[in-house]
């Protein structure tokens, strides 16, 4: 697997320890998104995306995130101290993260790409018409050969198993959309 291209959003405030978000494309093929660079006490390290952890209210079962003082769904007041009875370390434990790699050898290639494309983004930032590219992704696929399993289900008329998609055969996505504006 080869990164294949690193897209960074440098923050624009004045964020003491937060210096950028990034996206980083893996083989042409498999984005992840909002990676966080941020300055830590060691030097510049990348965060992976995470959600909010959260745990049910006691009186009605409804969603909250560990720090909420009042319940969502019903407004009743909660244990402030829960997150510190799920600690590690002492430490209450927040977040999760969302993507990941498995193990050291793939974190560093991605820390020193991220790094190495925050540094190469902070220098054209500098330069008059600068232009991010970081959202730019949508009209990246505009134009793009690529189609959903599904779509291409449904235009060949096979169907997909419960379990997921299997490997397409069948036209290619060009043959697809002239089928589809033959129709």
């Amino acid at each position: 697997m080869t990164i294949t291209e690193v897209r960074i959003k440098l923050c624009e405030e004045n964020n003491e320890r937060l210096l950028a978000f990034c996206s980083v494309t893996f083989n042409n093929a498999f984005v992840v998104r909002d990676l966080k660079i941020i300055e830590g006490t060691r030097g510049t390290f990348v965060a992976m995306p995470s959600r909010k952890l959260t745990d049910r209210c006691p009186r009605c079962g409804g969603k909250n995130h560990l720090r909420a003082g009042f319940c969502n769904q019903c407004g009743s007041r909660l244990d402030e101290t829960r997150a510190m009875r799920l600690a590690e370390n002492g430490r209450a434990k927040l977040h999760a993260d969302i993507a990941h790699p498995i193990h050291a050898g793939s974190r560093e290639m991605m820390q020193v790409a991220v790094v190495r494309a925050y540094g190469d983004e902070k220098e054209k930032a500098r330069h008059p018409g600068y232009v991010c590219r970081y959202d730019d992704y949508d009209s990246d696929f505009e134009d793009a050969d690529t189609i959903t399993y599904g779509a291409v289900a449904m235009e060949t008329g096979k169907q997909l198993k419960a379990h997921g998609p299997a490997p397409v055969k069948g036209p290619h996505l060009a043959e697809v959309v002239a089928h589809r504006e033959a129709v």
